[in-house]
């Protein structure tokens, strides 16, 4: 957990978390997604993206989310926390993975879902070595 820092930062945060898909659950979980995403897109403008990728051969699922700081992290676990449990019964979490600078807080926030949604799976965070930001544009 080396370098998370108190409070985060201001870059970018990208969330990725993988999630094995239940048997037979495959339509419910569909429909629940769009829902999830109705919600979380009427409540969340600062999400630069977010995005739900499923395999259904593989019968997994991913989900991709970029954030423009970590305060943007914290809030979506806040908000769509009771949400993402609506799901809980279709889906099983088996990794989270934070690429930037998430606060203690989101780091807590991202270890409750993995217990709440998962089979123990880990949260790994890596911070960025080397790279850029270009600020979104107003256009």
């Amino acid at each position: 957990m080396k370098g998370h820092g108190t409070g985060g930062g201001s870059e970018p945060i990208v969330y990725i978390d993988h999630s094995r898909i239940r048997e037979d659950s495959i339509d419910e979980l569909k429909a629940g997604i769009q829902r999830l995403v109705d919600f979380i897109d009427a409540r969340e403008p600062q999400l630069i993206m977010y995005g739900f990728h499923i395999d259904e051969d593989a019968a997994s699922m991913t989900v991709v989310a970029v954030h423009p700081n970590s305060a943007s992290l914290e809030r979506h676990m806040e908000v769509g926390g009771a949400e993402f449990r609506k799901l809980a019964h279709l889906v099983t979490l088996t990794a989270i993975e934070c690429y930037g600078r998430p606060s203690n807080r989101a780091l807590q926030q991202m270890r409750q879902k993995a217990e709440a949604l998962g089979d123990g799976g880990a949260v790994v965070f890596i911070e960025r070595f080397a790279g850029f930001t270009h600020p979104q544009s107003e256009a």
